[in-house]
């Protein structure tokens, strides 16, 4: 689901990203991590933005994480040997609170190899250059705050000027669910339109995602199932044939393990 909103924001409105990640509005096209040769493991969001003399690598995180550190280096080893003569700027991006010390490491140590990298907290973040930018709104609700219902509310009039009702339908979406992080979901919905939001391509696509989820969990859930009503059924028949031999209801339980009341439940049914 952060995977789907991260990746829809920063490719969408890369420049906004840009502008507050390195200064200036920079044009960025996505670099599949296949490209370099990289399966990404990940708790959310890897994105691999590039330029014709940058790379930007974003690490959009809602848990810590102790492998981070080493990510960094392997990412930035493998985008020098694809593209040597490219800059490259590394940011983690922290969306919910945490007092773990992982949010604040912004190195890692092999041996002599030192590599460092930068680290954003977003709730350490004052929320106003968030307002400037539509690509950015969305994270505001995560930005230092005293109340973040009333943070939200913030966003959400600010939501509502924009005029282009599908960037709203998919920022409102994208507000909603960086919401869910600290806002409780029954104010979510009183606060931004939910009616709009169905409009939302990128809702659609997590509702689809979940959609997908759910039926090859059905999937699993009904062959489970199924194999566990095979082996009690043929439990069942094996006490069956027990009993016919003449074997005691607690012999049968010791070697079917099946409890006493369903073996005498089997006798009493063939009396």
């Amino acid at each position: 689901m952060f995977d789907n909103v991260c990746k829809y924001l920063t490719e969408t409105f890369s420049a906004d990203y840009a502008t507050w990640l390195l200064g200036k509005p920079v044009t960025l096209t996505a670099l599949s991590p296949k490209e370099l040769s990289l399966e990404p493991i990940r708790a959310d969001a890897l994105i691999l933005e590039q330029s014709e003399d940058l790379v930007l690598h974003l690490e959009f995180q809602t848990e810590p994480d102790e492998t981070m550190g080493f990510r960094m280096l392997d990412y930035r080893v493998r985008v020098h040997r694809r593209f040597p003569n490219k800059t490259m700027h590394q940011v983690v991006i922290y969306l919910k609170k945490t007092g773990s010390p992982l949010v604040y490491q912004d190195s890692f140590q092999l041996a002599e190899t030192t590599h460092r990298y930068r680290v954003i907290r977003l709730w350490e973040e004052s929320p106003e250059p968030f307002f400037k930018n539509p690509g950015l709104l969305p994270l505001a609700v995560l930005t230092k705050s005293k109340n973040a219902t009333e943070r939200l509310q913030e966003v959400a009039l600010t939501l509502d000027i924009i005029e282009d009702r599908s960037m709203k339908a998919n920022l409102t979406t994208a507000t909603a669910i960086f919401g869910g992080l600290l806002v409780k979901p029954e104010l979510i919905k009183t606060i931004l339109r939910s009616e709009i939001m169905k409009e939302s391509a990128v809702y659609q696509e997590i509702l689809q995602e979940g959609e997908q989820r759910g039926l090859l969990k059905g999937k699993l859930e009904g062959k489970l199932e199924g194999k566990l009503e095979g082996k009690l059924e043929g439990k069942l028949e094996v006490a069956q044939r027990l009993l016919e031999r003449g074997l005691s209801v607690s012999d049968v339980v010791g070697l079917t393990g099946l409890s006493a009341d369903a073996i005498e439940n089997i006798s009493a049914s063939h009396d």
